[in-house]
């Protein structure tokens, strides 16, 4: 892979999962080092009173938050930085996955690079080592209100390329190297780098933005973007094993209502199902349930909400969020801006729009299963598809279904409807975005697992029709799905419900059961990202 070079402007979700996930190197571009350069010396000339006229500039010479109207000494500046990493470190709870925290890195380098910070190009240099070296920070994951961004967990970052290295005393933060959790100091020292001394301004360059928030939340949003592919094959597989009915899947009926999303899952829908006969077998039988015939509305409106996540998340990856901002050609001597542009609500909205989303997805392939595993409702399946004689059946894995579906149901409350003041007021409106962001994660999770049960009850169901008609034809997508599945369980004998659950989750994380169904078919409309 080629390395990614940052520009604060290009940064894309496909390029920042290969960076968390891939271990792809980075860069930082020419041209951005010296807009940086630009933005820095203008920090360094208000400072010294060149420019300016010794004008206060928030968080350059004076406090921060309800502190802005206190201004520090000369003699202080080279410590207020340091000290505000130091104060804003008071993360809580369990460290963000590791992918989680390299995303984090990666987008406050590219915020930076963008040369409106303020910062030396040094500062994103040593971030992008870390990157580059395999460095994955401990960050927490509790302790954010989403405004000023992200400050308790970017602070813990901070404490890692920010630390006093001449003083063996003093709090470096962690990393992870491999699978060991070292000091920040010692992460460093393994890979031959050295923490820097921040000066003015860079402590609130490192701290200041929604990175968090948006790092659980785009790679949440690729998750969704693949599992809503794997629930359209899911849910084919399930239509067809109940011998459901095509109609509604017809181009002319959903012109009537074109959604993009509902056009893109009935299009491949039908494509999936194409030459399958089991699909419009029952005589007289004119609709199905909702479950069935509703697909592609619910499952185009999750392809719709997703489409508008992107953008945000889009808009996010190269967004300059700290405060002031440095804009070096504006007119005026006073080139620092103090704005808002840390506040989490845009993209804490996208989240809680995802978890709604991809919680609806989860809900809709739950019904489906319980009418596979549901005599009464499965058009002669048999009941809890369970195997001749003593087999197991898999009526418990329902149960475990709907367990996840409600769970989303209590994580999908709105976090960014909710605000309570920070900062003696200052703060008086906060986002709650990360907290979005974290249940938007555990809801896409428990998604994967929920659109897994369907598969593996599915792949038993037409199983269970290919065993009673054996030369059954099944659709042109749907075969190859069934025969990958058919691989993961081969050798199952004697596995419980959840192990055979465990072989089929693969499957829906990674990119094999869409491959295989579309070397077959061609590619799926996606018309998300």
């Amino acid at each position: 892979m080629t390395a990614v070079s940052l520009t604060g402007q290009n940064l894309d979700l496909r390029s920042m999962v290969g960076v968390a996930r891939r271990a792809r190197r980075v860069g930082l571009d020419a041209d951005s080092r010296l807009e940086m350069g630009r933005s820095r010396a203008w920090v360094e000339d208000a400072v010294a009173g060149r420019v300016g006229d010794g004008a206060a500039i928030y968080g350059v010479n004076t406090g921060y938050g309800s502190l802005a109207r206190v201004r520090i000494p000369a003699e202080k500046l080279d410590v207020l930085s340091r000290n505000l990493v130091r104060s804003h470190a008071a993360g809580v709870g369990a460290p963000l996955p590791r992918d989680v925290a390299r995303a984090t890195v990666l987008l406050r380098a590219n915020a930076l690079s963008r040369g409106r910070s303020g910062c030396r190009p040094e500062l994103v240099e040593l971030l992008i080592a870390l990157l580059n070296a395999g460095i994955d920070p401990w960050l927490p994951s509790q302790g954010s209100c989403g405004s000023s961004g992200d400050l308790a967990p970017l602070a813990h970052l901070a404490l890692i390329i920010g630390h006093d290295a001449d003083d063996p005393d003093e709090e470096c933060g962690s990393a992870w190297i491999g699978d060991q959790l070292l000091s920040g100091r010692q992460a460093l020292a393994s890979a031959g780098l050295e923490s820097l001394s921040l000066g003015p301004k860079e402590g609130l360059a490192l701290t200041n933005g929604a990175q968090v928030t948006t790092a659980v939340t785009a790679l949440a949003l690729a998750d969704s973007i693949r599992l809503v592919q794997v629930a359209e094959i899911a849910a084919a597989l399930s239509i067809e094993a109940l011998r459901g009915v095509t109609r509604a899947f017809r181009p002319e009926v959903h012109a009537m209502r074109p959604y993009p999303g509902a056009v893109a899952c009935a299009s491949n829908l039908l494509r999936l199902l194409d030459g399958s006969e089991l699909v419009d077998s029952v005589e007289g039988k004119v609709q199905d349930a909702y479950a069935l015939r509703c697909t592609p509305v619910v499952l185009g409106s999750v392809r719709d909400s997703l489409r508008f996540v992107h953008q945000q998340v889009a808009v996010e990856l190269n967004a300059v969020t700290d405060n002031p901002l440095i804009l070096v050609d504006a007119d005026g001597d006073d080139k620092a801006f103090s704005a808002g542009l840390f506040h989490g609500e845009p993209i804490g909205m996208a989240a809680d729009l995802l978890k709604i989303a991809v919680s609806e997805l989860a809900s809709l392939s739950e019904r489906r299963l319980y009418r596979l595993t549901t005599g009464a409702l499965s058009v002669q399946l048999p009941a809890s598809l369970r195997g001749d004689g003593a087999g197991v059946g898999l009526l418990a894995l329902q149960t475990s279904a709907a367990a996840l579906v409600s769970e989303n149901k209590a994580l999908g409350f709105p976090a960014s409807v909710d605000s309570i003041p920070t900062c003696e007021d200052q703060e008086d409106h906060v986002a709650m975005s990360t907290t979005a962001s974290r249940r938007a994660a555990e809801v896409v999770e428990n998604a994967q697992r929920v659109v897994a049960i369907e598969l593996l009850c599915a792949h038993r169901a037409l199983s269970h029709r290919l065993e009673a008609e054996p030369g059954m034809t099944l659709g042109a997508g749907t075969y190859p799905a069934w025969q990958a599945l058919s691989e993961a369980l081969e050798g199952a004998t004697h596995e419980t419900p959840a192990e055979l659950v465990r072989r089929i989750e693969p499957l829906v994380a990674g990119p094999a059961l869409e491959d295989v169904v579309e070397a077959r078919i061609g590619g799926l409309a996606r018309g998300i990202a």
